[in-house]
């Protein structure tokens, strides 16, 4: 017995939700943005001389902080809620507070990037 889906890959790719398909591609994109920064970073420590003026490039340094603290803060938030069962009752509510907590840490490492590249 096989599955019959008709789903275009059209259909399959468009926004279907709020927070947590939000958070759902958040996830993906941020450990695409971790690979990304530690082949970087390893390519930097061989001595690939263009690497180092990525690794100071601070749009970079923007970017890797907004995806790779999403991804730290939302694994975190799976892995709570794998081993507390009963917040997914309150699902809602921990997606709440993941998002203000990401605002507020990301606000911040972004104000000290920006402040930092812009001679603050």
């Amino acid at each position: 017995m096989g599955l019959n889906r008709n789903v275009s890959l059209s259909s399959a790719l468009v926004y279907k939700g709020h927070g947590p398909f939000l958070a759902y591609i958040m996830h993906r994109i941020g450990g695409s943005a971790l690979f990304i920064f530690f082949t970087v970073y390893i390519l930097s420590l061989l001595g690939v001389r263009p690497m180092n003026a990525v690794m100071g490039n601070w749009i970079f340094q923007v970017v890797l902080l907004v995806f790779g603290l999403f991804h730290a803060l939302n694994g975190l938030r799976i892995t709570l809620m794998d081993l507390r069962p009963g917040w997914i009752e309150h699902f809602r509510t921990v997606m709440t507070v993941e998002w203000f907590a990401y605002i507020l840490l990301g606000g911040f490492a972004v104000f000290i990037v920006l402040r930092n590249a812009f001679g603050g």
